[in-house]
């Protein structure tokens, strides 16, 4: 087979040729007038993966034949954009299409701004997530915004039949496509993803004639794809692998997983997201300090955006691995809202209410409440919990050395009380 993959080698270069997106691509429609007569804004391309994003954007630089330049905003910066923008310069209606442009940070949207505003260059951005919340207003509002529709069941399998009957490659095979179910659900919709699996699958068979099963291509998908769909089964697979590697204090496993998604595209701030989470359930009091590293991972690479956050999400994903771990915290709040369900809501004991009234006071509120500060070691034992719960233990500090410190601690002071 070519080294060139399927869905490359079926691309359609005109809007004649494209499956699905019939309300783009229809006569009447604005952008088909656009395109024919040459006239073509700046836009952005909003939907799920593998509907043809990519393929409108090449097949508009091919209508029009303008200079057509790509960039990833998973690996390109301010730089590389930079040089398309001098590059344009000297040329005639430079189309630039920018593939998940979500992932660009403020100044590197910013970066585009006088250019598009100027018509030095005319912007094709495609993106999987909102725009509006994604694409900052002043660029957003420099563009006309075009949604495109999830692929259907006969979209999908037009899609496998128009390549049977097209691709020179194909052609020569003698295929009987028996059952499509297996190639649908594992492609997830993905029209990319469908192509190059079918592919996959007819060089896996290799045999003639090439019998298509859900059986064969589910088989065959286990042994030679390393799928990666960001809202399918795998997506929650690999980032189950990706935090148990973590948990178990494994940082080349961890790091190889975070590798995964983010080759896969994954949303930078998920994966930051997930590891604030992690901090704090997984090393906890362990290690005060993970919690503070994870949060600002998370807001610095908010800031910074792909390709460099891989670089720190690597830092916090090694650290956070390396770090002992406890779920103590985690197990107390899993306790205290068991106990809240069970028992309902409690009264508050008056000598922890709050007085702010002589009435208030009147009945006793706040009464017998002893100010810790204003005792020896800015302590002194009293109930805190309501009376049908008194002596509860929710929390129980793990068996590390922090945790063992908070233990010493709350031993010295509440003098078995809680069994510390």
């Amino acid at each position: 087979m070519s080294n060139t993959p399927l869905a490359e080698r079926m691309r359609p270069t005109s809007l004649e040729e494209l499956i699905g997106q019939e309300h783009l691509s229809a006569p009447t429609s604005f952008l088909h007038k656009a395109i024919k007569s040459g006239n073509v804004p700046s836009l952005i391309l909003w939907g799920p993966p593998g509907v043809g994003k990519t393929t409108i954007a090449n097949i508009i630089a091919n209508e029009i034949k303008a200079p057509f330049y790509t960039l990833s905003a998973i690996s390109s910066g301010v730089k590389d954009i930079r040089e398309v923008i001098e590059k344009a310069r000297f040329q005639m209606g430079v189309v630039l299409f920018i593939d998940e442009i979500h992932r660009f940070n403020k100044s590197q949207q910013d970066a585009l701004l006088g250019a598009v505003e100027k018509g030095v260059i005319r912007l094709i951005g495609a993106t999987t997530e909102n725009p509006s919340f994604e694409v900052n207003a002043a660029l957003l509002s420099r563009c006309q915004v075009f949604t495109l529709n999830p692929l259907g069941k006969s979209e999908l399998e037009g899609m496998l039949v128009q390549a049977l009957e097209k691709d020179i490659l194909l052609k020569k095979k003698t295929v009987e496509l028996k059952e499509t179910e297996a190639l649908l659900r594992l492609s997830g919709g993905d029209g990319r993803k469908l192509l190059n699996l079918f592919e996959i699958v007819i060089e896996g068979i290799n045999e003639e004639p090439c019998v298509i099963t859900n059986e064969i291509v589910t088989t065959i998908a286990q042994q030679k794809v390393a799928l990666y769909d960001k809202s399918g089964e795998q997506h929650y697979d690999i980032i189950s692998a990706f935090i148990k590697s973590i948990r178990g204090s494994d940082p080349n496993a961890a790091v190889y997983w975070l590798a995964r998604m983010i080759e896969g595209g994954e949303d930078v701030k998920f994966i930051a997201r997930r590891l604030v989470i992690l901090a704090s359930e997984d090393v906890g009091n362990a290690n005060p300090n993970a919690l503070l590293l994870a949060t600002n991972c998370f807001e610095a690479v908010k800031i910074i955006g792909y390709p460099e956050a891989r670089i720190i999400l690597s830092q916090c994903v090694t650290y956070l691995a390396s770090s002992p771990k406890s779920n103590a915290s985690y197990m107390a709040i899993n306790k205290a809202q068991a106990l809240v369900r069970e028992k309902g809501d409690l009264s508050v004991p008056l000598h922890l209410r709050n007085a702010p009234t002589k009435l208030m006071k009147d009945l006793n509120y706040g009464k017998e409440y002893k100010y810790s500060h204003d005792y020896e070691g800015n302590f002194v034992a009293q109930e805190f919990l309501p009376d049908e719960i008194k002596n509860s233990k929710l929390y129980d500090p793990g068996n590390n050395a922090r945790e063992n410190e908070l233990r010493k601690y709350l031993n010295s002071r509440w003098k078995g009380k809680y069994g510390y």
